[in-house]
């Protein structure tokens, strides 16, 4: 039985490259070698089979299922040259397989030898001329060999085979194009809108190529033949609006400008790709930006208006620097009509808060995040506004709305500056270990937050809490930024509080040396208290004396001062 299936084996692997089998009776040792070749290869010990198949070989130098196979071990051991020898003489012996033919072709091709790959795939499509597989690669040889007529010739034929089509109509004008043959270019994308005459979209693709040709008035007439047609057809109202740019006729363009903004077929991105485009052509021949500021409000007061392109002109706005009060009208405007728009209702929001107008804030914050709930920008800004009012427990109420619609697709660092406040917001309330967790899943989200990291250890180091972590933390700070008063400040008194005194008095003078005027009287405070605990009084007394002018009713520096020395609160 083993024997059986073992023949079964060697019979099905020489069918599937097209081998003849032998006989039964004729080559027994060829046969056996072979067969034992098969075995070890299905076993995967190449070695072996790599062995028998070269005495295959030497025993029958005619066997072609012998060379192919020992073609590939070959080319695992990067010997091509005898890869290649073998390939050939395995397609030399059964000119007729197309495995061998067309394996011998894919290495000529690998090897760069295109001459003989293409005399290779020319033979292959004689044999079977419906492969249009083969025409495409005969079509990239030739270009690889140079060849740009045999490339076209390539086309050609398998234009036979596909019918004409955009694909290998442009493939060949481009191609003609290469050859200086503008004349057949053009006339070759005049063949495809001929052949297909009730698509508009390829006799617009003649009139460009006539325009690119600066054949500008053939092209025109081919752009109002379409517009005849079909009047609203964007593609030729842009292609006029560009003829009319490139002849110089400003207020025929400005007209079709219009046309293209308001034609009902002209898609969202459309219109925003033409808004861009008369934005960057501002300051030549008479584009200005009230030009293009009439534009953006001919189309909002249309029923073309959308909110993307409310967007876009409240951007535009802003690049121009106008007033923050005409920006906001844009924007509101967007709201009449998309109320659930989110990047409409948050620049509303920012402008309201950088203005101070908390109520209206809390006011938009409130309708938008019922649109829009998983938005946290929204309970950000909530949050900010109440706490700006001094009401603590609203802002901790909104912020923990927000980070109750953290998911997978959350921006990490939103998140992480949602944990962050959070953490601020827990600690001033007390709430010590609620503010830890909120800083670690902070830092969790996002390794590298500084501000978390420094106030983090800032207020470890206020409570004498894990120091060696606090010190650590408040390192990496002063590391991202040496020159941050205030991470210099609070990395001199983590060191403070572990009593390394001398270290913290190096950095708390380089607190000072980057502090501005408007830094509250903790820095110079804190420089007193390092001050004194490292023995230097007089320089403790002139820095405490400072921090009391910047805080006169500071009971705490006032008993320093008094006793002269370090009192701890």
């Amino acid at each position: 039985m083993k024997i059986l299936a073992l023949r079964l084996i060697i019979i099905i692997m020489m069918s599937l490259v097209g081998a003849k089998v032998p006989a039964q009776d004729s080559s027994s040792v060829y046969n056996r070698l072979f067969l034992e070749a098969v075995v070890e290869r299905q076993k995967g010990n190449d070695t072996a089979a790599f062995d028998l198949l070269q005495r295959c070989v030497q025993i029958n130098p005619n066997a072609a299922e012998s060379h192919y196979y020992l073609a590939h071990y070959y080319l695992k051991l990067k010997k091509n040259k005898e890869a290649l020898a073998c390939f050939e003489k395995a397609a030399r012996l059964e000119p007729s397989n197309t495995t061998y033919t067309e394996t011998l072709a894919e290495m000529y091709v690998s090897l760069a030898d295109y001459k003989n790959a293409i005399a290779l795939w020319e033979k292959i499509f004689e044999t079977d001329g419906s492969r249009e597989d083969v025409l495409e690669m005969l079509f990239r040889l030739y270009q690889m060999d140079d060849n740009l007529d045999m490339a076209i010739n390539s086309l050609t034929r398998l234009e036979v085979l596909e019918d004409k089509n955009e694909g290998i109509s442009f493939a060949k004008s481009e191609i003609l194009t290469r050859l200086g043959k503008k004349e057949e270019a053009i006339d070759e994308i005049r063949k495809l809108a001929e052949h297909y005459p009730s698509d508009l979209n390829y006799k617009g693709l003649y009139a460009d190529i006539l325009m690119q040709n600066d054949y500008d008035n053939e092209a025109l007439k081919v752009y109002n033949e379409i517009l005849d047609e079909e009047p609203d057809n964007n593609r030729a109202q842009m292609s006029i609006r560009s003829y009319f740019l490139k002849t110089g006729d400003t207020a025929k363009a400005d007209s079709m400008t219009m046309k293209i903004l308001l034609n009902k077929n002209t898609t969202g991105e459309g219109r925003e790709y033409l808004l861009r485009q008369l934005i960057s052509e501002e300051g030549n021949d008479g584009v200005d930006s009230i030009k293009v500021l009439s534009c953006f409000e001919t189309i909002q007061r249309s029923d073309c208006r959308s909110a993307d392109i409310g967007l876009l002109q409240a951007a535009y706005m802003r690049m121009k620097n106008m007033p923050s009060d005409s920006v906001e009208r844009v924007l509101r405007q967007v709201m009449t009509f998309a109320p659930d728009n989110a990047p409409a209702s948050l620049q509303l929001i920012y402008l309201e808060y950088e203005r101070g107008n908390f109520e209206q804030v809390l006011k938009l914050a409130a309708t938008s995040s019922q649109y829009n709930p998983e938005e946290m920008a929204f309970y950000y800004f909530e949050g900010m506004s109440l706490y700006q009012q001094d009401d603590k427990d609203g802002a901790l109420n909104a912020f923990r709305k927000g980070v109750s619609v953290i998911n997978d697709r959350s921006n990490p660092d939103i998140v992480s500056d949602f944990y962050s406040v959070l953490g601020d917001l827990y600690f001033q309330k007390g709430m010590r270990s609620e503010a830890y967790a909120a800083y670690d899943s902070c830092l969790q989200w996002k390794p590298d937050n500084y501000g978390c990291l420094n106030n983090y250890a800032y207020y470890l180091s206020e409570m004498g809490e894990q120091l060696e972590k606090a010190e650590q933390m408040s390192f990496k700070t002063v590391k991202n930024d040496p020159k941050n008063a205030t991470c210099l400040d609070t990395y001199a008194w983590v060191l403070f509080k572990l009593e390394r005194y001398a270290e913290a008095k190096v950095y708390i003078e380089q607190a000072l040396q980057n502090e501005e005027d408007t830094v509250s009287h903790v820095l110079y405070e804190h420089a007193g208290d390092i001050c004194a605990m490292g023995g230097f009084t007089e320089k403790a007394i002139e820095y405490w004396k400072i921090a009391l002018q910047r805080d006169p009713q500071n009971k705490a520096i006032q008993r320093k001062l008094k006793h002269k020395k370090y009192i701890r609160q």
